[in-house]
């Protein structure tokens, strides 16, 4: 029964989840040297990858995976890439389809459970032929695909270790609702507007996907969901996507070593995106659920955020 006590104790000054969430989103600052790599993906698309390595020579990697509207700069991503890199482990901070900084070459995107481009990656790093040890760890929507991936049916590769997902939705039509709510209005509008902005440069790209009208008519997250993302990848509607994609329902088939981190306290997430009964029936999926952290928060007092030394604590236990 992997239900884990956390021992997260936030900042004082970063108790409030609001807080938290925009300090660690907006705020944080971060340097570090990464490399580009682009691979070409199962149906001729691409990739980027921004690699950073240990300073001396690793037979470990960390996988890293952003959330919605992210990218491989961002703080949440980098921080744990530099920690484990000063842990003698290599890392990639993987760019989603169209969130490198280029739009990829066909009308789909990435979205909440796109499994096969992280299926392709694992296969890349693995011809490499360098690494014995691959680690997984996803943020947020990047959370909820890397527990799809984990326990869909697909073949995991015995390199992958052990997983982590932080901030995880993983009930996409609970954790829509929580972000339509009044209190997630800053949040609901900033993702919404870069959406759109992407979406309004497909349409350049593709204008026999999609109109400027149908983009106009775009009025809340759920509505891009139901023109954009459903349509776009195969799926009947917004509430279809939701359903088949959310990665609650293949938590018991994980047989991987993950460990889920909600904080209690996050906004984004609903009732059903704490998976207590799941925990419990599965000794692979181990939940840990402070009281404070946010979204994507876990600010701790010095140094490096929770969630990121929490990933290295956690891999290395069960490897």
């Amino acid at each position: 029964m992997p239900i884990v006590k956390s021992n997260f104790k936030a900042h004082f000054g970063f108790r409030s989840g609001f807080i938290a969430t925009v300090y660690s989103g907006l705020i944080r600052r971060l340097k570090i040297k990464q490399f580009r790599e682009r691979i070409t993906l199962r149906d001729d698309d691409f990739i980027d990858l921004d690699w950073s390595y240990s300073p001396t020579p690793s037979k470990s990697v960390i996988i890293l995976f952003h959330g919605l509207e992210g990218h491989g700069q961002r703080p949440y991503i980098t921080g744990a890439a530099l920690h484990f890199n000063e842990q003698n482990i290599d890392a990639i901070c993987v760019n989603f389809r169209c969130c490198s900084g280029e739009l990829n070459k066909y009308y789909t995107s990435y979205h909440s459970g796109k499994t096969d481009d992280i299926e392709d990656l694992i296969q890349h790093v693995i011809s490499l032929d360098k690494y014995d040890s691959i680690f997984l760890k996803g943020i947020s929507l990047g959370g909820n695909i890397l527990l799809k991936y984990l326990g869909d049916g697909t073949v995991v590769p015995p390199q992958v270790k052990a997983a982590m997902a932080v901030s995880v939705p993983c009930d996409l039509s609970g954790s829509a609702k929580a972000l339509h709510a009044l209190k997630n209005l800053p949040y609901h509008i900033n993702f919404k507007w870069g959406l759109i902005q992407r979406l309004k440069l497909k349409q350049k790209q593709f204008p026999e996907a999609i109109t400027k009208a149908k983009i106009r008519s775009i009025k809340t997250l759920n509505d891009f969901d139901e023109v954009y993302t459903s349509r776009a990848h195969g799926f009947e509607n917004a509430q279809d996507y939701y359903k088949k994609c959310s990665s609650l329902q293949f938590l018991n088939a994980i047989k991987t070593p993950v460990l889920i981190l909600n904080a209690l306290n996050d906004s984004f997430l609903s009732e059903a995106c704490f998976p207590f009964e799941e925990a419990e029936k599965n000794p692979n999926v181990y939940l840990e659920t402070p009281n404070r952290g946010g979204h994507v928060g876990f600010i701790s007092r010095n140094g490096y955020y929770y969630n990121e030394t929490r990933a290295l604590e956690f891999f290395l236990e069960t490897k």
